[in-house]
């Protein structure tokens, strides 16, 4: 347990509870028209209720109070000094409007989410979200990998996974709100190393080969370095837990992995996986400035605590020939980058902790990033009719195009030993952040 500092595998709330340190909420746009595929939930949802009066007194901590409605991105950060938004102020925010009004929500594809232990409410709490924000209704159905065990509010191992599972499962829906979402929950707390690596492969392979999914988000993480023989240059134990990647795409499922919440390295290569491997669409973090309507204030910036590393284990894949003079030999994370920032956190509501029901925006990380991004390759699966499969390829061949979706971010930087946002790709946020509406298209017509 030695990433604190870069990105663990443990979900990491906010609320003072260890979880997996990567992300943990979404953010979005306040009032964009809707269309009927998309149901709004009106003035209330566009313009949460702005009452200091919503917070909550709770365990929480007072910096991360939990409130009985969301408030507005102003009057959050006048309470808690720091940005709160919400899935509509997301659809300005990324372009998403166009792609629902076209019938693009995800319909007819399945987004896997893979936590362990899961969360006990997650259906409701999902339709709570839903009822709030105006967004369709979904069931969310949940595999139990293994001999799951009960759900205890007083283990902070269980409520930072249920934290992380609610996060992930909220943030896919609010994205692409028509796309089929499968929980699979293991039994095993994913930590450090290969401690509960082989109950996560093995339900995401058991998934692959039953058909289940097209895309799978994995928002967690755990060094290279923490996988027995590493040190001495071994790396079976890892390479050895890879079939699940390599079934996946022979069968042309998506991966994508949150980058980690340490704010790089640029001195070591130790990447964190699975977001390192070649297989895997690494996703980082940006810093949305975002006003009440969802508009941009200022350009997205590097989040400074998104982990962006190069791998020791795995040269550089072919896809990133083109920024060989930024990676080097190795393969470098991460690919591309989303809302991640703890400053503009997404509004989730939870209820697993019978102590601290309600709504909290304190988390975000890359554990919100990568869920995002899934969305995002969700609803272009549905624009191409079929899956896309690894993806590197074609993010990497749309780098520098004018109609690519791709956003280059050149302001902000990963940490102190971490790395700058520049011109182009770098390591702070990959190839940069996303125009959904134009990179759905892009990716689907493999323009």
């Amino acid at each position: 347990m030695n990433l604190a500092s870069r990105g663990r595998s443990l979900p990491l709330m906010a609320a003072g509870v260890l979880c997996a340190a990567l992300g943990l909420f979404p953010a979005a746009e306040a009032g964009a028209a809707v269309p009927a595929s998309v149901p709004h939930a009106g003035a209330d949802a566009a313009h949460p209720v702005q009452n200091p009066s919503a917070v909550v007194a709770s365990s929480a901590a007072d910096s991360d109070p939990v409130f009985t409605a969301p408030v507005s991105t102003s009057q959050c950060r006048k309470q808690i000094a720091r940005g709160c938004y919400s899935p509509l102020q997301y659809r300005t925010a990324y372009d998403l409007d166009p792609l629902y009004k076209q019938g693009i929500t995800g319909r007819g594809r399945t987004i896997v989410i893979a936590d362990s232990y899961g969360s006990p409410t997650i259906q409701h709490d999902l339709d709570v979200f839903d009822h709030q924000w105006g967004l369709p209704n979904t069931t969310v159905d949940v595999v139990k990998w293994g001999d799951v065990p009960k759900f205890d509010p007083k283990n902070a191992d269980m409520t930072g996974w249920a934290g992380e599972t609610t996060l992930d499962v909220e943030a896919a829906h609010a994205v692409a709100p028509g796309a089929r979402i499968v929980l699979v929950e293991t039994a095993v707390s994913e930590t450090e190393g290969d401690v509960g690596v082989p109950e996560m492969m093995s339900a995401i392979n058991h998934l692959v080969d039953r058909g289940t999914g097209d895309v799978v988000s994995m928002s967690w993480a755990t060094s290279e370095a923490e996988f027995p023989g590493f040190s001495q240059g071994d790396y079976t134990a890892l390479t050895s837990q890879r079939y699940a990647f390599v079934n996946a795409a022979r069968h042309g499922v998506t991966l994508t992995a949150s980058s980690g919440d340490g704010g790089g390295d640029a001195k070591r290569l130790d990447a964190a996986w699975p977001a390192g491997d070649p297989l895997v669409t690494a996703i980082g973090g940006t810093e949305l400035h975002l006003n009440d309507q969802g508009k941009r204030t200022a350009p997205d910036s590097a989040w400074s605590g998104s982990g962006g590393e190069r791998s020791k284990v795995f040269a550089r894949p072919s896809y990133q020939d083109s920024v060989r003079k930024v990676v080097g030999t190795h393969r470098g994370t991460p690919d591309i980058s989303m809302a991640a920032s703890t400053d503009g956190a997404m509004w989730m509501y939870s209820s697993f902790d019978p102590a601290n029901v309600g709504w909290t925006a304190d988390g975000a990380g890359t554990s919100e990033a990568s869920p995002l991004f899934a969305a995002v390759v969700a609803l272009a699966d549905q624009a191409a009719g079929h899956r896309l499969g690894q993806i590197d390829d074609d993010l990497y061949r749309l780098q520098g195009h004018a109609h690519s979706g791709l956003v280059d971010v050149t302001t902000g930087r990963t940490g102190t030993a971490g790395f700058p946002a520049t011109r182009g790709y770098d390591q702070a946020t990959g190839l940069g952040t996303v125009d959904a509406a134009v990179l759905v298209h892009a990716l689907a017509h493999r323009s």
